[in-house]
């Protein structure tokens, strides 16, 4: 678009005199009055004006046929000077309404301001703002603004209005805002149906704060608010949850000296109730009486609802029954929000009594009434219930859509998808066809039944010229899919979504992204993401913890520190889920250290920590040593109201196990249990592990007959722990004992058991009954570690079986093992002491080559053998290395 700024050499000045059209009506009806003479010459003027305007509107449709001819240039330019040297203010007025063209008309605009030498008039400026509202092309409308407060005057009120409306039309509504703030920066006045129209618009979508910004502009601007104003703002933060500002504004509107009227009220009661202030709205209505208000029919629902979404269901029939006294006509929504009070109690009974009652009065029963029983039925699982009240209501109502999707929804919800689609064609008998929430209903249930082929036939058997899919039937079915790894087809329901030019949501992506990782497919999860941004589709927040999650447990940590940082990057605030998120990876991840600088990150922000923020801070604490630190986040935790659970006290109990505070994390066990939580195998092993380790072998015991006691098996890791603390107190025979006992139980040993009981056995120097569990251990397809192998080799060679020793050792090379210090230094040893110096020399090079340590005595034992095998060079070199070991190790003590 070519710039709108008018060149510097044209004259600001403003042409007063405008072309307009008078009113003749009043001339005319004097003409009876007057002289015949006097009648032709006011006949003259009004013919005149006739001509007059014909010959402007001629005109105005000659330059709209040049400008419509072709792009702007000069053959343009000059056919327009041809036609009319210097247009006229009417003329250039009629030529901007009359085009569609925003462009044109700014080309237009700019060339009769070159010819004509002057600034335009107030009403062609306005003309061109209502064409650039029209057109939705706002990035001209700053520099127009501006050239209109360089001259003197603002847009007029019409205008004004034009432009919000347009963008209100089209949901531009943070446009429409800043059109507004746009107009304020250049000192106009906007007017009041425009900030009154958009606030009503900003109501809509809960934008509270933007409201509030034009509501104070409007009390700047000297507008008179009205109490129907102060409503919508108070209902949409009352609805928002953000209860301090509603009660702020409904003080300021007191202290203006409004009165509230009974719409206030009755917003005051629903919206403060449905957020959960029950004692506020029943405030309001009590206040509502003392101010002379008398409740109307919406007051009582309104207060009568609350109360029983609440349980506070007597208070509720309490207040029915004042709404019922000496009313001769039942108020039909409040007996519906009665009998849906009593279904969702579960007293069906007196639900049923309510529409009896109804019909005494003379009030037939509702649709709407035996669909609230049937909602409340369904969500108790009273299927068979609800078919037997769905053929009684037939007396009274004739069933509607949402009756039929409610039975739909509960039978698909039980699994019977046979009584399902029975109750689907006699919808269709009664002459209703399912709608496209019939179909979604049935997709959804079916998808979380996992009767996957059922919700995909259902899909593709639609009738796309009665139902079309819309946005949530992909959703559910790309989910469900998905969910149960069928990932393949989810994506190719996906194009099929786009195909269809429906638009995925970030709910879409959010499952095509967590179920292409939970299939083990990462690169395809980094795929969708990419390609979600490349489509336009903004991620929300839960699409972005949902990735990160994804990241981390992908083993791509530091990708998964990088969403961390784009979340905030995409203007989103972090909550506490994004915090538990990024804490608990990184825990696992082995950064448990940076557990702390994370929860003083997260409680700056102001985050209200839930239960599994808890428990993962908790957790981070008790892996990073920070025990006393989690232990007063558990006090905390359960000061706020949360109840710690078995998570929470495993990961305290396993800190204080691991740090041998073993008293008090038993003393924490029994709190747990009096607490009646269930504790679960994790707890016991971490307090069987703690005991051995300090070597209470004892009690050790006693919580492994009290996991026993429980109904718990324990499991390989908690007889690793047991046979551990065994073979450490030297208990070597006992932990045998204890060994075929795990055996006997059906619990599998894995290499670290037969590592602890081969070590235990070479400690006490039974190197054959450790070669036998060896070789039990291959038979179990189990690989020894490297501690076993050294163990085992070392085990061989001090028993003099050098020879296996050494086998066991080049086999453990071969098999891609890499041997560590020990394990050189007990191979080395052995082969000295069976007099095979030169095999014990070559691995001495080895190990020197590798940069390992070499001990002071397999020095020693190495150059004896050397000496008696008279190796006199390579004993020199091993005599050296002896020294130099020698002279660091006083070099060390020394410092």
């Amino acid at each position: 678009m070519k710039t709108i700024f008018r060149n510097p050499g044209i004259s600001l000045c403003i042409r007063t005199t405008c072309c307009q059209i008078f009113n003749t009506c009043k001339s005319l009806s004097s003409l009876s009055d007057g002289s015949s003479s006097e009648l032709y010459k006011k006949s003259a003027i009004f013919e005149g004006k006739i001509n007059s305007i014909e010959g402007v509107r001629k005109e105005v449709d000659d330059v709209c046929c040049i400008l419509e001819s072709g792009p702007w240039g000069s053959s343009i330019e000059n056919a327009l000077s041809s036609l009319n040297e210097k247009p006229q203010p009417g003329l250039i007025i009629g030529v901007l309404r009359k085009l569609k063209d925003v462009n044109l008309a700014i080309n237009y605009f700019r060339w009769t301001e070159k010819k004509t030498d002057q600034a335009h008039c107030p009403e062609a400026y306005n003309s061109l703002l209502i064409l650039v509202a029209r057109n939705k092309k706002f990035d001209c409308l700053e520099q127009v603004l501006e050239e209109m407060s360089m001259v003197g005057f603002g847009p007029s009120s019409n205008a004004c209005i034009e432009l919000v409306v347009s963008c209100v039309k089209s949901q531009m509504l943070r446009e429409a805002f800043d059109i507004i703030q746009m107009m304020r920066k250049f000192k106009f006045r906007p007017a009041f149906s425009a900030y009154t129209t958009l606030i009503g618009a900003l109501s809509a979508v809960f934008e509270s704060d933007l409201m509030l910004t034009l509501f104070h502009q409007m009390q700047e601007l000297g507008y008179e608010v009205s109490v129907h104003l102060f409503t919508t703002l108070i209902r949409v933060f009352a609805k928002e949850g953000r209860v301090d500002a509603a009660l702020n504004l409904l003080d300021e509107m007191r202290s203006n000296c409004f009165e509230a009227d009974v719409v206030l009220y009755n917003v005051c009661i629903d919206c403060f109730g449905k957020v959960g202030k029950v004692d506020m709205a029943w405030k309001f209505f009590h206040e509502m009486k003392a101010q002379g208000l008398v409740p109307d029919d919406v007051t009582f629902t309104s207060m009568i609802g609350v109360l029983c979404k609440s349980n506070r269901l007597q208070e509720a029939i309490e207040l029915f029954e004042v709404m019922e006294q000496d009313r001769k006509v039942p108020c039909a929504y409040a007996y519906n929000t009665m009998i849906m009070g009593y279904g969702s109690a579960g007293k069906f009974d007196e639900a049923y009594g309510l529409l009896e009652r109804q019909k005494a009065k003379g009030s037939i029963p509702s649709v709407i009434s035996y669909n609230c029983i049937l909602t409340c039925l369904g969500k108790k699982g009273k299927v068979q219930e609800a078919l037997r009240i769905f053929e009684d209501m037939k007396k009274d109502a004739v069933p509607n859509l949402p009756t039929y999707n409610i039975l739909i929804d509960m039978l698909c919800k039980d699994g019977n998808l046979e009584d399902a689609l029975r109750i689907q064609g006699t919808m269709k008998e009664a002459g209703l066809y399912p709608n496209v929430i019939t179909v979604n209903i049935m997709i959804d249930r079916l998808c979380k039944a996992q009767k996957l082929d059922e919700a995909v036939s259902i899909f593709e058997g639609m009738d796309h010229k009665v139902c079309c899919p819309n946005e949530v039937t992909f959703c559910s079915l790309i989910d469900g899919l998905g969910k149960h790894g069928r990932v393949n087809d989810a994506y190719r329901l996906y194009e099929k979504m786009l195909d269809s030019n429906k638009i995925p949501n970030a709910v879409v992506y959010t499952s095509l992204i967590r179920n292409f990782f939970k299939c083990g497919r990462k690169e395809d999860g980094h795929k969708i993401y990419k390609e979600m941004l490349r489509r336009g589709c903004a991620p929300d927040l839960m699409l972005l913890n949902t990735y990160m999650d994804c990241v981390f447990k992908a083993g791509e940590i530091e990708k998964g520190r990088a969403l961390f940082e784009e979340i905030k990057a995409q203007g989103f605030i972090p909550d506490v889920q994004s915090y538990s998120i990024l804490i608990h990876c990184l825990v696992k991840a082995g950064f448990a250290h940076e557990t702390y600088q994370l929860f003083h990150a997260m409680k700056e922000q102001g985050c209200i920590l839930d239960t599994r923020a808890y428990n993962t801070v908790i957790d981070g604490f008790c892996k990073s040593g920070k025990v006393n630190k989690a232990y007063q986040l558990l006090e905390e935790m359960k000061s706020k109201g949360h109840q710690p659970t078995v998570v929470t006290y495993g990961s305290v109990i396993d800190g204080l196990s691991k740090i041998d505070r073993l008293d008090e994390a038993y003393m924490l066990l029994e709190e747990a249990k009096s607490q009646g939580i269930e504790l679960n195998l994790v707890i016991y092993s971490s307090l069987v592990d703690g005991f051995g380790k300090v070597g209470r072998i004892d009690e050790a015991y006693l919580i492994l007959e009290e996991l026993m006691q429980k109904g718990l098996t324990p499991n390989t890791y908690t007889w690793n722990c047991l046979l551990d603390a065994l073979v450490k107190a030297e208990e070597v025979d006992e932990a045998l004992v204890c060994f075929k006992s795990m055996k006997d139980m059906n619990c599998p040993p894995n290499h670290i058991t037969y590592s602890i009981l081969i070590n235990g056995l070479c400690k006490i120097r039974k190197f054959n009954k450790a070669f036998v569990l060896w070789q039990e251990m291959e038979k179990q397809w189990l690989k020894p570690n490297t501690i076993t192998y050294t163990t085992m080799i070392s085990g061989l060679a001090k028993a003099g079986n050098v020879a296996e020793a050494h086998g066991l050792f080049e086999r453990f090379k071969a098999n891609g093992g890499i041997p560590d210090s020990a394990c050189y230094n007990a191979i080395i040893e052995g082969l000295s002491n069976a007099n095979r110096a030169t095999d014990a020399y070559k691995l001495f090079e080895e190990t020197r080559r590798k940069g390992l340590n070499i001990h002071t005595k397999t020095c020693v034992v190495l150059l004896d053998a050397l000496h008696k095998a008279e190796c006199l060079e390579q004993a020199a070199i091993v005599g050296a290395v002896l020294k130099e070991t020698a002279k660091s190790q006083h070099a060390s003590r020394y410092w």
